[in-house]
C-alpha cells in the first residue's frame, strides 16, 4: 500500500493529503483554512479549447495567434446547441487548468496598478474558474469557433452561456 503524501497547513499545523492544501504567496494553507466548512464539489467539463495560446513562460498573459479559437465539445452535448448559432456572442465558462500558486497581493499585468486577485483577470486564483464573453462566429456539428478568448490550448470548458449583455442592452 503506497502512503499519501501529507503536508502542514503554515496557518494551523493540521496535516492534510496534497489534494487538500494550496500554496499562497508562498506558503501552503490547508483547504480547511482557506474554505471553513465549505464542501468541495464535482463540476464535468463539456468539451475542450483548441487553439494555438500558450500560458506565457514569464510574467502575465498568453503567447500565440488571438484570433480564432475552436471549442470541441464532448459528443453528448450536440443536444444542447440548438439555435447557438443565432446568437452574436457567448460566454464560455472554463477551468484554469494551467494555474500557478496564488499571490493575494501584486501588481497586475494590465496596468501595473497593485491590486489583490479579484481586481484582476489573473488565471493564477484558487477557484480555478475563468469566464470571458467571446464572438460567435460559427457552429459546425459539435464544434464552436469563437473570437477573443484568451484560454490556453487543452483548457477544459465547463459552460456555454448566452451574452447576458445583449438581453440587457439589445
Amino acid at each position: 500500500m503506497v502512503a499519501k503524501k501529507e503536508f502542514e497547513c503554515s496557518e494551523c499545523g493540521g496535516r492534510v493529503e496534497k489534494a487538500r492544501i494550496f500554496e499562497v504567496d508562498g506558503a501552503r494553507i490547508c483547504a480547511n483554512c482557506l474554505y471553513g466548512g465549505a464542501v468541495p464539489f464535482e463540476i464535468w467539463p463539456i468539451g475542450v479549447v483548441n487553439n494555438k495560446l500558450r500560458r506565457s513562460a514569464a510574467g502575465f498573459g498568453t503567447d500565440g495567434p488571438r484570433d480564432e479559437s475552436c471549442i470541441e465539445l464532448v459528443p453528448s452535448q450536440k443536444r444542447f446547441l440548438y439555435k447557438l448559432e443565432e446568437e452574436k456572442f457567448i460566454t464560455v465558462v472554463y477551468y484554469l487548468h494551467k494555474r500557478k500558486p496564488v499571490k493575494s497581493i501584486f501588481e497586475r499585468g494590465l496596468d501595473g496598478k497593485r491590486t489583490g486577485v479579484f481586481a484582476t483577470r489573473t488565471p493564477d486564483r484558487l477557484s480555478g474558474i475563468g469566464i470571458q464573453d467571446v464572438k460567435l462566429l460559427k457552429v459546425e456539428g459539435t464544434t464552436i469557433y469563437v473570437e477573443g478568448l484568451d484560454a490556453v490550448d487543452g483548457t477544459p470548458v465547463l459552460d456555454i452561456k448566452m451574452y447576458w449583455s445583449s438581453v440587457k442592452n439589445p
